[in-house]
Parts: C-alpha cells; structure tokens; sequence
C-alpha cells in the first residue's frame, strides 16, 4: 500500500480528495468537525514539505451550482486548525482556479468548491476529472467516505496519475483496521452485528462467516433469527422473508465452526416509544403485543464475556433502539464491553453509521482503536466488496 510517506512533495501541487461533507448550522458554523480532524495528518504532511495541498471535496447533494452548498465556510473553519494559510476557490475547475493555486505559496491549502457543483463529477466523467487534474502534478485519496463512488475525483482522476498517486494516512488507517478483521488479526476475531433488519446485514454476516469466530447478533434483526429457531416473538421487527435465509446463517455457522450468539432475553415494550410500558422476557417467549426494544441483562452479561474473551473486535450496528433513553443499556453495555477489552489489549473496529453515533453519543470514540469514517464504504468492504476509490489507487500508485 503506497501512502503520502513515500513522497516528498515540495514544490508540488498536490490534487488530494478529502471527505468535508461535514454538518453546517443554519449561520454555516461546523457543528461535527471529525471529518476534518482526520484529514488533518495528510494535510499537515503535504504543507510540511513545501507542498500545496489542492482539497477537492463535496458538501452535501446540491442540484447544480448553490450557494447553499459552498465548502467557503469549511475553508474558513479548517483555517482555524491548520498552521498553514488557507485559500479558498470559487471555482472547482477552470481558469480561475489555476489562477488561485498558482498564486498560493509553497506551503499552503487550497480548497476547491464543490465538485458536485458540477454533474459531470457523480457522472464519472473524464473530461472534468482531466481539469481537476491540471490543478495537480500529484494525487492523493484520503476520503474513505466516498471511496465507494466511481466519481470523477475519487476514482477516474486517479488514472490521470499512474506512478503519481498515493493512499492518505485516514484511508492506510482505514484499510489496515479493516486487514485485521479479515486476515491479519489476532484470535478470537468477533463481529457484533446489530440493526433493525436482517435485509440490511445479510451479504456483511455471509462474508464475516468466512473470516471471524464469533458473530454476536442484537438488534431488531435478532428477532428473525430466533423466529427461525422456532422462538415467540410477539410484535417485535420480523422479516418473515427473510428466515429462510436466518435458518441458512445459523446452519453455515454451524459448518464453518462459527460461534454464533443470540440473545437470550430482551427488554419488551408494549409500544415503539421511550415511555412505553417495559419489563424483560425471555427472548423465546415474547407475549402477544409487546415487541423487544433492547437485549436483557443476561444476554449483556453473555456478550460481555464473550467479548472479553476476544482479541479482535468488529462492531457494526446497535443492540436496541438506543435513541430511546430507556432501551439503550443494552448498546451501552455492549460498548463498555468492547472499550474494556481493548484496553486489555484487543483491537476494535467501529463502523457504521448507527454505531458511530452511539460511539460517539456515549462519548467512547477514543478507548476503541479505530472509528471508521466511512458509513456506506464501510458497509461494503464488510459486504467483501472492491471499493472503486481504493483499487483506482491500486492500480495507479505503482
């Protein structure tokens, strides 16, 4: 893997595709700055040699040219973190825009506006991807968020760049915690999946069958599993479609020596709201119309166990309905559960939207080893799919 160390950039401009699609307020303040943080080390390594770091990013999905969407706002913030000076281009491609990047000294940032201004970029097209790229001598990715999308400037500019193209250190960091859970990690590898449906999680479960020793199932999605077995589950989220293909997880685990862990009770609620009535049951016999919200304690203590019996540890999706104050113990718990064993020395992974929040909601992000920032291309590589960002990088960088 060829990352930005292997360069010195002083006196290049260095094209660098960052991940800035962060929340604005309605005065265009940045509200969750961690995109930005993590793009920070790239950056810093570029200006420190003398390089220019030219930042091409999205904001949001804007239908054309709006104001709405400017990253002018993200400039003026990333200013404030950065001991470089900052500029910023009105234009993404196009005269102006060289005019700014030359005129910038050595050492310095320039952020591009958003290449979604343009449709050309999601299109994938070659034409824009060559004008982003006489704004570079060199290209580096470092948006693992989008590392899923075959768009003009996280993949077809990269062709633009054989032997000039480079991983970031948030997409090296991204892809080496992704290496130990599928290959290079130590045993017991675990992967908690959790989530409302199983539709949602059924290629990541069939592609962690062939790579981990115990998968650890919450969520609404348990319930279709233990339906599958035969278990009552009165009114809780059923996929009735999908308990054939429940039946066929469990019976693979099976085959393949996997440790597979239900819950073995939940927290029922006799409606979908916080202040619902709520009391535990044994996950196989839920009454007629009250749905589980949230795993039992006796599952948490199972979990718990077996968790800390792990020495690498995946985490995608919560246990419960975890924006509800009185159903999130169970992620809470589970949470904890991972932290403590990462601080006895095991390697822990969180990706996924849902989990993210919750890590960061119980403010956990930094007793875990690594929190992914890539919902959607964090889903795919765990689905065992090529992510067009990174084999463009691949196939370029040697």
């Amino acid at each position: 893997m060829i990352t930005v160390d292997k360069f010195n950039y002083k006196g290049k401009r260095v094209l660098v595709r960052v991940d800035f699609n962060v929340p604005l307020d309605e005065h265009k303040n940045v509200t969750d700055d961690t995109r930005i943080k993590a793009a920070l080390p790239t950056i810093n390594k570029i200006v420190s040699d003398g390089g220019k770091a030219v930042l091409m990013s999205h904001l949001g999905r804007p239908k054309g040219k709006d104001n709405a969407f400017s990253l002018k706002p993200v400039a003026d913030y990333l200013a404030t973190k950065i001991e470089a000076p900052v500029y910023f281009s009105e234009e993404t491609v196009g005269e102006k825009a060289i005019e700014v990047v030359d005129q910038a000294e050595e050492g310095s940032v320039i952020l591009l506006e958003n290449v979604r201004f343009y449709a050309e970029e999601t299109k994938g097209d070659l034409a824009f991807a060559t004008q982003l790229a006489q704004l570079g001598d060199c290209y580096v990715n470092d948006a693992f968020g989008t590392a899923h999308r075959a768009h003009a400037s996280t993949t077809v500019v990269a062709g633009l760049f054989v032997g000039k193209s480079a991983f970031g250190y948030l997409i090296a960091k991204e892809l080496e915690s992704l290496d130990k859970i599928f290959s290079s990690g130590q045993k017991p590898v675990a992967a908690v999946v959790g989530g409302a449906k199983v539709s949602s999680k059924i290629s990541i479960l069939e592609n962690l069958l062939d790579k981990v020793d115990r998968i650890f199932i919450g969520g609404g999605m348990a319930f279709t599993f233990v339906k599958a077995q035969g278990g009552k589950v009165g009114s809780s989220l059923i996929e009735d479609d999908y308990i054939p293909v429940a039946e066929k997880v469990i019976m693979q685990a099976k085959e393949k020596n996997v440790e597979l862990l239900l819950p073995v009770d939940a927290i029922i609620a006799d409606d979908f709201n916080n202040d619902a009535n709520r009391k535990e049951a044994d996950i196989n016999s839920i009454p007629d119309g009250w749905m589980g919200l949230d795993i039992g304690e006796k599952s948490i203590s199972l979990f718990k166990e077996k968790l800390l019996d792990s020495n690498t540890i995946l985490w995608n999706g919560p246990m419960g309905v975890f924006e509800f104050e009185n159903f999130a113990k169970g992620t809470v718990e589970v949470a904890l559960s991972i932290a403590d064993s990462t601080s006895k020395g095991a390697f822990s992974v969180v990706g996924g939207g849902d989990s993210v929040a919750a890590v960061n909601k119980f403010k956990l992000g930094d007793r875990v080893s690594h929190v992914s920032t890539g919902g959607g291309a964090m889903l795919e590589c765990l689905e065992g799919k090529i992510l067009p960002g990174i084999a463009a990088i691949k196939e370029t960088s040697h």
